[in-house]
């Protein structure tokens, strides 16, 4: 995992978002390990305590389950949870904003018209 984080979220959950945009590009597919903590922690160069608290979110979301002994896998599945979660995210909190700004600088006409016009127009 990178190590450079961001002031604008908790590093925990800069690490999480990281782990769910693996899962969502492909390269953890369902029954993979997650990095163990000591190694992620060690790879990042932040505390133990801040990488279990991201696996905790991930598996109280259900995209990850611990294994005694073993570790955390991801769930059968989480690609599909996620998917529909981000989705849904993209939509109400990005999405305004993106929009708002095409319309602003005048694009709207070049880039949403042809999805908004009916076919035939």
């Amino acid at each position: 995992m990178d190590s450079e984080w961001s002031d604008n979220q908790p590093i925990w959950r800069q690490i999480r978002d990281r782990v769910v945009a693996m899962i969502l590009d492909g390269h953890l597919a369902p029954g993979d390990p997650l990095p163990s903590v000591r190694a992620a922690a060690t790879d990042s160069r932040v505390n133990p305590l801040t990488v279990l608290k991201a696996y905790q979110q991930l598996a109280d979301d259900g995209l990850v389950e611990k294994r005694r002994g073993l570790g955390m896998f991801v769930n059968a599945g989480a690609r599909e949870l996620l998917l529909d979660a981000e989705r849904r995210r993209f939509l109400t909190e990005q999405w305004p904003e993106i929009e708002a700004t095409i319309r602003r600088l005048g694009l709207a006409e070049d880039l949403l018209g042809a999805r908004a016009r009916p076919k035939g127009e």
